[in-house]
């Protein structure tokens, strides 16, 4: 026996419930709260207060902010940080930039597949290590004492080139910015290669035969085909230089002197050390909206970068 549906005319057929899938979203949204939104909260709550971390915090509204303008350590510890950004998003990029393309288009051409894998992989190792571990060998390193690059000096003839790298007021900040390109060179070399996979090769091949060398290859195709992870990186690369916390804590804790402190460690301190939980709460909430900021202006050029592309494909 043959049974019959009739569908009702002019009704749409009944769509499946969306629950099921709502749950599975769940478990990440709880933690998400309790990880992210309810701190932040929390945080700028107590940002208005003046709170020692015990006891009852007592209310004072924009004061902790009023006195963030006047504090010189406060945009000191910024300006070290637009020189972290420096050190963490921008050489690293453009080392990282080259490097890439000088892996997918040369070394992978004349030595194999196997050797691009085997240096990216060398290159992307210091971002593996812990930087509390990172942080401590090059602690070693750059000893002034007995450390391995006053010894190289030494063993080389260049002893009066020794110095020390971070006990030196005018050299200690520098000396972290070079560990964190060291550590930070790896990102941007991924990522870009993992671009590079998606560029035609037809392109190289007939930029080429035209006669066009490695250079010329790379700004004009390589450049403008991985624009889009090009945004993705700075972008990253900045939040992180921004946030940057553990080499500062482990190699220098700040100093000497100040010279290499960053919003992030001054928040800490702030809190921990000087027992000021309101006012380091407020740094940190400052710091929180600069990187928000940074981080829509970056979505949104990463977005037009793509649109673009989308666009000269079409």
């Amino acid at each position: 026996m043959t049974v019959t549906v009739e569908k009702t005319p002019g009704r749409a057929p009944a769509r499946r419930p969306r629950a099921p899938y709502a749950l599975f979203l769940l478990p990440g949204v709880l933690a998400f709260l309790a990880v992210v939104v309810v701190p932040l909260v929390m945080n700028t709550s107590v940002s208005f207060t003046d709170w020692q971390g015990v006891g009852s915090p007592s209310w004072t509204g924009l004061a902790n902010y009023r006195e963030l303008l006047a504090d010189g350590e406060f945009w000191a510890s910024f300006r070290h940080s637009l020189f972290m950004v420096v050190a963490m998003a921008v050489v690293p990029t453009a080392i990282g930039l080259v490097l890439a393309a000088a892996l997918f288009d040369y070394v992978g051409k004349h030595a194999g597949t196997r050797w691009v894998a085997v240096l990216r992989a060398c290159f992307y190792l210091p971002q593996v290590l812990p930087i509390a571990v990172a942080g401590i060998v090059w602690s070693w390193i750059l000893a002034p004492d007995n450390g391995s690059l006053n010894a190289l000096l030494e063993a080389v003839g260049l002893k009066s080139w020794q110095q020390d790298w971070l006990g030196d007021p005018d050299l200690a900040l520098y000396s972290v910015m070079g560990v964190m390109v060291w550590v930070q060179v790896g990102f941007p070399l991924v990522v870009f290669m993992a671009g590079l996979q998606r560029v035609d090769p037809q392109l190289y091949e007939a930029a080429e035969l035209d006669g066009a060398g490695w250079w010329r290859r790379f700004r004009h195709i390589t450049l403008p085909q991985i624009r889009p992870e090009t945004y993705v990186v700075l972008t990253w690369c900045t939040i992180a230089a921004l946030k940057v916390f553990g080499a500062v804590y482990v190699l220098t804790k700040g100093g000497p002197g100040g010279a290499t402190d960053v919003p992030s460690y001054f928040s800490f301190t702030t809190f921990f050390e000087k027992t000021q939980v309101g006012y380091g709460a407020a740094i940190s909430t400052v710091l929180t909206v600069v990187i928000l900021a940074l981080s829509l202006v970056g979505l949104k050029l990463q977005t037009r970068a793509e649109d673009t592309e989308e666009g000269t494909r079409a």
